[in-house]
């Protein structure tokens, strides 16, 4: 497989897609012989663009097709009209890039097998990353309502719940670090062990 890059190419890049549609999967040889009978300005460029993929792939047009023909948009150079009453108007004239990728039958195969394992990959790791996620909302689900306690309403459920704590015992059991860690990192309002304390009396209620 082999390409050509043509770049600032002074042809608008929606013009110049309608070439490449035409020509893209055809046969390099038929596509340089229809290209030549068509008035576009950007049949002329994508042409060129062919003939200079076969030539650096050092094939022969009847071997080989056209896999990809590209047309990305650049840069747009500005210039301005003189008007009535002193004014100017603005005169737009946009530039493409030209991509075309030629290539064998068995290329073209190598490229559609390239394209499905990457596909089969990218469904893989999502399949892999959508377990885990039902694994937290599942941990969220079994959890305590949180709210019930002294100080912490539902914004304050949230980031324990971030830190790992979903239910009554997590709360009733943090740490003294923790604790600090709560007041200091989220500014817990009043003292939150008193939220602790509340905790227990829960956990309590449930053990009686």
């Amino acid at each position: 497989m082999s390409r050509a890059l043509i770049k600032f190419v002074r042809v608008s890049p929606t013009k110049a897609r309608l070439v490449a549609r035409e020509v893209k999967g055809m046969n390099a040889e038929l596509a340089l012989a229809s290209l030549e009978f068509m008035p576009n300005k950007a049949a002329r460029i994508i042409s060129k663009a062919i003939a200079s993929a076969v030539a650096n792939g050092s094939y022969e047009p009847q071997e080989v097709e056209i896999l990809s023909c590209r047309v990305d948009k650049a840069a747009v150079m500005k210039r301005w009209r003189a008007r009535a009453r002193g004014t100017a108007s603005r005169i737009l004239k946009p530039t493409s890039h030209i991509l075309v990728e030629v290539g064998t039958l068995k290329e073209k195969e190598a490229k559609a097998v390239a394209s499905k394992v990457k596909a089969k990959i990218e469904t893989n790791s999502k399949a892999e990353v959508a377990p885990k996620e039902a694994k937290v909302v599942a941990t969220k689900a079994k959890g305590d309502d949180l709210t019930k306690i002294v100080g912490i309403g539902k914004v304050y459920q949230s980031k324990l719940n971030s830190e790992g704590i979903f239910t009554y015992a997590d709360v009733a059991n943090m740490t003294d670090d923790q604790i600090e860690m709560m007041e200091v990192k989220y500014s817990f309002k009043g003292d939150f062990r008193d939220s602790v304390a509340d905790a227990k009396n829960f956990v309590d209620g449930k053990d009686a």
